[in-house]
């Protein structure tokens, strides 16, 4: 099988570890079969499509809708827009969750901005009538659980874009460019440990008030993701090819 690249921007080991021991685990992937580049550490590499099977955009904290942007995260996303300017046109594989909203919403068109922030917890997703439909969503339920955590999100979509899912605080959870062009709101890699430690690591970056972790805690336990996890098993299944 081809390999599948995993795009990551999680300066803190910890972080960065978890998420992709989280991606190999409800992909169903090898570590040979995800290829993590750190975009945050250096360039983006090279990118031949015709060797991977698809691209795969991690969370983030960066904003997109931020006006102080540190000299990485202009790197990155003028990185992250030249390579959409050669998924989209081709219809690549390409599952950005969470940071992909800000990516490919905003190469799209998209306003990203902080009216529909969401704080770290579960939250219940729906999808549309387009989303049930959607190949990649086959066999979801119409309703399900997922954890969200972040400062802005999709208020406007863009023209070129499906709307797939919403939430009750969120009217943009997932969306589909094209056929094969997918970005969510929520977090697919995410189950409680993994949202747990993510808590600790960025106890300090705004996502709530410090003295509040352990209520933040306290609020993801019990919380009920399985069927989030499928987001990322159906993308491999779906596109994994050679």
């Amino acid at each position: 099988m081809l390999p599948f690249v995993l795009l990551a921007t999680r300066a803190e080991d910890v972080a960065a570890d978890g998420e992709y021991a989280a991606m190999l685990r409800y992909a169903g992937l090898k570590p040979s079969e995800l290829v993590r580049v750190r975009l945050e550490a250096g360039p983006m590499p090279p990118i031949d499509l015709d060797s991977i099977s698809g691209v795969i955009v991690g969370g983030s904290p960066f904003d997109a809708s931020s006006t102080t942007k540190s000299d990485v995260q202009v790197r990155v996303e003028a990185e992250m827009a030249a390579l959409l300017d050669r998924l989209v046109p081709a219809d690549f594989p390409f599952l950005g969750a969470c940071y992909g909203v800000g990516t490919l919403g905003v190469h799209q068109g998209a306003v990203i901005d902080g009216t529909y922030g969401e704080p770290i917890g579960p939250v219940t997703i729906t999808l549309t009538d387009e989303g049930r439909a959607d190949p990649l969503l086959a066999g979801m339920p119409g309703a399900f659980e997922a954890f969200v955590g972040h400062k802005e999100a999709c208020s406007v979509l863009p023209p070129s874009a499906t709307l797939l899912a919403s939430s009750p605080t969120c009217p943009v959870e997932m969306f589909r460019v094209g056929t094969n062009l997918y970005a969510t709101q929520f977090h697919p890699e995410l189950d409680v440990e993994g949202i747990s430690s993510r808590i600790r690591v960025y106890r300090d970056y705004g996502y709530y008030q410090p003295d509040e972790a352990d209520d933040v805690l306290a609020g993801v336990r019990g919380a009920d993701v399985r069927h989030g996890h499928r987001v990322l098993a159906a993308f491999v299944e779906r596109y994994a090819r050679g």
